[in-house]
């Protein structure tokens, strides 16, 4: 099984359409922010992006 589930990320998320372009969007942010500092990444874009809506890092109401 797969941490987290579906079903906790849209808890966050209103729809799973949302949730995959909010995955996607934050992920490129990371790639992009580790590219130009230089900064080595430890996990995957999209793990650090999906860790994130997990645990209600990301700082901003996904529910509307």
């Amino acid at each position: 099984m797969l941490y987290p589930s579906l079903s906790e990320l849209l808890t966050h998320v209103n729809s799973r359409y949302m949730l995959v372009n909010v995955i996607a969007h934050r992920a490129r942010q990371i790639a992009d922010d580790h590219e130009k500092s230089g900064e080595p990444l430890k996990k995957k874009p999209v793990s650090m992006a999906i860790e994130e809506i997990a645990t209600d890092r990301l700082g901003q109401d996904l529910s509307d």
